[in-house]
């Protein structure tokens, strides 16, 4: 009689390498130049719950706070969606990518627990918040530069936040910076459209170094107008 033999080396036996989750396979990072910009997509886990709340945009400020205090890495742009966040930035290379990204979601994931956990019993929230790696493109065109600014800055059209009654006379998403985008098409209109709601405190955001940024975006389509929906393309 023949017998299965037991025991022994099996595929996908025993602990998965160290560091490594489901879902999020680790793969080296693209070499970065500083002169390109990143697109970069953090997804929170459910149990946070929505981020779109006044005590969640307080903890992803006091984030970019900590994360202003670094030279060779730059947060641009930023918007807060209901499960996620977009930002654009600048690093020195894909190290300071790297390290930039690492303090940015420490710091949002120690201020939002607290932020949440606050005024609850029982024991403080400490469980992750970010729990895959985060998705980055390089940008390296003008007209990549112009579709990630306006994709980053109106993502709230693409999920039709801007539909909620609360929110029917928002002109722009006061859950990004997109107050201290100087590009639109609309900026230097009637002062009004650019108040955000009262007590607002701006995100902690750099004027951009790159020139996709500051100026190239400009050759990559028409002025982005604050009404515009950004495409899922690109």
């Amino acid at each position: 009689m023949l017998f299965k033999p037991r025991g022994g080396k099996r595929r996908g036996a025993g602990r998965p390498p160290k560091g490594k989750r489901a879902g999020s396979p680790h793969k080296a990072r693209p070499f970065l130049h500083e002169r390109y910009p990143v697109h970069v997509v953090l997804r929170a886990v459910s149990a946070v719950g929505n981020l779109r709340r006044r005590c969640v945009y307080r903890a992803i400020r006091e984030a970019t706070l900590t994360s202003a205090r670094r030279e060779n890495f730059r947060i641009v742009h930023l918007s807060i969606q209901r499960n996620h966040i977009h930002l654009l930035v600048e690093a020195d290379d894909k190290r300071a990518l790297a390290s930039g990204m690492q303090g940015f979601q420490i710091s949002a994931a120690k201020h939002l627990n607290a932020a949440i956990s606050k005024g609850k019993p029982g024991p403080r929230r400490r469980g992750v918040v970010f729990p895959d790696r985060y998705h980055a493109e390089i940008i390296t065109s003008p007209t990549q530069a112009r579709h990630a600014l306006n994709y980053v800055l109106s993502n709230w059209r693409k999920h039709k936040e801007d539909r909620a009654p609360k929110l029917a006379g928002w002109k722009i998403d006061w859950f990004s910076s997109a107050a201290m985008f100087p590009g639109w098409a609309e900026y230097g209109e009637e002062a009004f459209l650019w108040r955000g709601p009262e007590t607002y405190d701006p995100l902690i955001v750099y004027q951009p170094r790159t020139w996709l940024l500051r100026v190239g975006w400009t050759r990559g389509g028409p002025p982005i107008s604050y009404r515009e929906v950004p495409s899922t393309k690109g």
